[in-house]
């Protein structure tokens, strides 16, 4: 599974990366998390608003920092 963060390295950036790590640490998934901080790439996800998270090419949500319980939602499905 790879789990994508998209933004700029903001606080709201730094905290979703946070929730993710911790979902992905509770659950023992076997995921890699990438930060994704180049503005092309972002967009190519049609993302204009970060934070974003993408997981296996997925864009689950922009705009806002995840609760890791969403996370975890995420990546257990």
């Amino acid at each position: 599974m790879k789990i994508e963060i998209l933004g700029s390295g903001c606080p709201k950036c730094n905290k979703a990366k946070n929730s993710v790590e911790k979902a992905v640490e509770q659950t023992g998934v076997d995921a890699e998390i990438v930060k994704v901080e180049d503005m092309d790439s972002i967009l190519a996800y049609g993302v204009l608003i970060t934070p974003a998270v993408v997981v296996d090419g997925d864009v689950k949500i922009a705009g806002r920092v995840p609760k890791v319980e969403e996370v975890i939602e995420w990546i257990t499905k």
